[in-house]
């Protein structure tokens, strides 16, 4: 394997004694392998941390946390690369789509609203919406993005007005009347004796 290795010449010379160059490496997953597995063939051989080092281009801590590795994880496998962690990826349904989805969604039955996916109350929030596209599309999308495809459909954020089930507007409106007349004079007469 070729790996393109330049020296930085940012160095002067009498620095260059002291401690070796840096190289500026532009290496590919396979390439960093190959170097974390040679770091532990040359350790193998005798080789010191620091002069491992020098010669891979790397620092001494990042040849001590190679070997350390290898010693706790079961040999040169524990510096082999690793498939990135995460799921499969979802096919998403594109953009245009989505929006006639959501559309129909909210709006195929206004009277049940939210009540027709088996929630308690006939609002919408945006888990509600979120969990309704997961059912009917079979993916499952980010709040933010729900959110944005939601604006891009035409629908904005309200809060609902709520009122108290217990609520009488008859005996407010009758307080309001007499009963608030009467305590505000009531209180005009306290301050004004």
């Amino acid at each position: 394997m070729v790996m393109a290795i330049s020296a930085d010449k940012t160095q002067d010379a009498s620095d260059q004694t002291s401690r070796p160059a840096r190289l500026t490496l532009d290496l590919t997953p396979e390439q960093k392998e190959w170097r974390r597995l040679r770091a532990l063939e040359l350790m193998a051989t005798g080789w010191k941390q620091k002069h491992i080092a020098a010669a891979l281009g790397v620092t001494s801590a990042a040849v001590c946390q190679w070997v350390k590795r290898a010693q706790e994880g079961g040999g040169s496998d524990a510096l082999k690369r690793r498939k990135a962690p995460g799921g499969k990826a979802q096919e998403k349904m594109p953009r245009p789509a989505l929006l006639v989805q959501v559309t129909r969604i909210l709006e195929d039955d206004p009277q049940k609203g939210a009540e027709a996916f088996g929630f308690i109350g006939k609002q919408w929030t945006l888990g509600r919406v979120q969990v309704a596209l997961a059912e009917t599309l079979g993916i499952r999308y980010h709040r933010s993005h729900v959110h944005r495809v939601l604006q891009q459909a035409g629908f904005s954020p309200q809060l609902p007005e709520t009122k108290a089930v217990q609520r009488d507007e008859e005996r407010i409106a009758a307080f309001r009347g007499r009963e608030w007349r009467r305590l505000k004079r009531g209180h005009e007469e306290q301050v004004d004796s």
